[in-house]
């Protein structure tokens, strides 16, 4: 039927109607068409919220997004698990915090945008640049906001816990004395080496081998793909910006940028309310600016005075101004105070404030040559943006239409590309793309021999393949792997002989019989290693760890073995444990140590009160593959 519709859609009345249908989808989406008769069931419910399958599949994409995008082998389900126990702790955090009537200031909200450096030109924020990065996230202004406020919030709970820890002497020389700890030990290491070669691998057992591993010698299906790349990098190069426009915004962007200058700020904060007056407010600031005037340090006062809380924990600091960024009560103050000094309290709709002038800096505009390529890229932005949707649409269309890429190539200008062959686990490039990958191997291609619909690999590129060539699975023959075969069970000899010796290695050392002739026979020898740390690099690590999880010494060395993975045996024996302690740290470990410990224990709590916050939800999740 599909096929059908390909042959036949060439027709002027076949291409009204799928104009039609092109402009439904793209006026009111998908849903106008299905929405009204299906409608997903929520993948998960916590304390009766509903979290939708909608949510569920945008948290999996940003995890697939963060974690490199190339997931080949991980499975959907357990990403889409790890997704949903996201949101569903997210939804908890922020159900907690409404009822406890937890909020973000607009002002912080305020500061946090102007502060963000993608929002931001040569240092200065930039409205226009602001508005068109949420919207390249898929959201406006009011929705950022209340995502940003969201995210804030639920960073200050977490903050709460993990920042807010602290170490008593005696806890931190408990926490040194494991830290700081060292061992004395001594090992064996028998490593594989030629002690098979006189014992033949007979063609038995490589065929044996062979007939039980056929997994191991199969080739994998693949394809040779040809494709067009529609790239919004090409369309910017193909247009030209007259030099003499460049200079003109340059001069624009240069005089608006130096006519101002950067302030920044700091202040102590009585914010009026219910339980406070401006009356009372301003008598505080009043009271406040003569200690000030006493030598009194305005960091100090703004932690314990001001009613900005988030602030305070910086010495009062609101960060910087292009006489803009702030009520404009206190862009007035401002211009008229010198470095260092404070205002006479200064009223706005927050309360009465006390407002120092913390820095000062004309700003300098960058030469011509450093931001030509920008302002060459903004100039083009918009033009290339709609030159882009129209040859997507045009892309799309003869995708859908053509039964080969010349065709497209000869009308779009694109250059078709032979990739090189790969399989179902992808290759390097573009064919790393897991949906590409998809459609290469999809029925509607690989079988039908058709286009592939256009395929958005990023904000700026789209792909439209076609299989040029297909080879099938096969299984190597026995005697192209002969080879092989014996290098995997001389190995897997050497291994067995390996953990023989080692076996006899602990029947000597536990009776104390022979284990001298032992190591002559195998000439083997001791290892001596003393003062080693958890973290020492001098030694395997693996070792090292084994090391670390035997117990103290009591009666004589404690001893355990292990295998690395190239085979090696290893026996260690543990003969000493070193306490550490704090003064073995220098001032700057010290507090390192202390962070860390810290951290940690913040960390823990945080997450036994996450814990805590599923015990008492009700919580329901549709995926099997979900753990609470």
């Amino acid at each position: 039927m599909l096929q059908d519709i390909r042959d036949n859609s060439q027709g002027v009345i076949a291409k009204i109607i799928i104009g039609l249908i092109v402009a439904v989808f793209a006026l009111f989406g998908v849903e106008s068409i299905i929405g009204g008769f299906i409608q997903s069931p929520p993948v998960a419910e916590v304390n009766g919220e509903e979290i939708s399958q909608l949510q569920l599949d945008q948290s999996t994409q940003n995890l697939v997004n963060s974690l490199g995008g190339n997931l080949n082998g991980i499975d959907q389900g357990l990403l889409e698990s790890i997704a949903l126990n996201q949101i569903i702790d997210e939804t908890m955090l922020r159900q907690h915090a409404l009822d406890a009537s937890m909020a973000v200031s607009s002002a912080r909200i305020d500061r946090n945008i102007l502060e963000t450096p993608s929002f931001q030109i040569n240092g200065v924020f930039d409205s226009d640049l602001a508005v068109r990065t949420m919207a390249a996230q898929g959201m406006n202004v009011p929705m950022y906001r209340q995502s940003l406020a969201q995210s804030m919030l639920l960073s200050q709970i977490a903050s709460a816990f993990t920042g807010s820890n602290f170490l008593t002497e005696s806890e931190l020389d408990r926490f040194a004395q494991l830290t700081a700890q060292t061992r004395d030990f001594r090992y064996l290491s028998v490593t594989l080496g030629t002690r098979t070669l006189g014992t033949a691998i007979s063609d038995e057992a490589i065929a044996e081998y062979y007939d039980a591993n056929p997994e191991e010698f199969t080739e994998e299906e693949t394809v040779v793909a040809e494709y067009v790349t529609l790239d919004k990098d090409v369309i910017s190069r193909e247009l030209e910006v007259d030099e003499a426009e460049l200079l003109e915004q340059y001069e624009a962007e240069r005089s608006e940028y130096e006519g101002s200058s950067e302030k920044r700020a700091a202040h102590i904060l009585f914010e009026v309310g219910f339980d406070l007056t401006e009356e009372q407010a301003l008598e505080l600031a009043a009271s406040t600016q003569q200690r000030l005037v006493d030598g009194e340090d305005f960091a100090a006062l703004a932690l314990e005075l001001s009613s900005d809380v988030v602030s305070a924990e910086e010495g009062g600091d609101i960060g910087y101004t292009d006489g803009s960024a702030f009520p404009p009560e206190i862009e007035e103050a401002l211009e008229v105070l010198a470095l260092d000094e404070v205002s006479a309290p200064v009223v706005t709709e927050f309360g009465v404030h006390l407002v120092k002038l913390t820095e000062d800096a004309e700003n300098v505009f960058a030469p011509f040559e450093e931001v030509r390529e920008r302002l060459e890229r903004d100039m083009k932005s918009s033009e290339v943006e709609l030159i882009y949707a129209e040859r997507l649409q045009d892309l799309s269309n003869l995708a859908f239409e053509t039964g080969d890429l010349e065709t497209i190539s000869e009308e779009l200008g694109l250059t078709i590309r032979i990739s090189e062959a790969f399989g179902r686990q992808g290759a390097s490039g573009i064919f790393s793309n897991q949906n590409i990958i998809d459609a290469a191997f999809s029925d509607e291609v690989l079988i039908d021999g058709n286009n592939s619909d256009v395929i958005e690999i990023n904000e700026s590129q789209s792909v439209v393949v076609r299989v040029q060539e297909f080879t099938e699975a096969s299984v190597s023959s026995i005697e192209e792997v002969q080879a092989e075969i014996a290098v995997i069970l001389r190995t897997e000899m050497e291994r067995e002989a390996v953990q023989q010796i080692g076996d006899q290695l602990i029947t000597a050392t536990d009776t104390g019989e022979g284990l001298e002739e032992l190591l002559a026979e195998n000439e083997l020898q001791w290892i001596e290693e003393t003062g080693i740390e958890r973290n020492a690099f001098t030694v395997n690590s693996e070792i090292v760890n084994q090391v670390f999880s035997l117990p103290r010494p009591e009666d004589g060395p404690e001893r355990a073995s292990l295998t690395l993975p190239n085979g090696t045996f290893v026996l260690v024996e543990l003969s000493q444990v070193n306490e550490g302690s704090v003064a073995s740290y220098s001032d700057e470990e010290r507090q390192g140590l202390v962070e860390s410990a810290s951290a940690d224990l913040g960390n823990s709590e945080f997450q036994a009160y996450m814990n805590t916050l599923r015990e008492n939800s009700d919580i329901e999740a549709n995926l099997e593959e979900s753990v609470f």
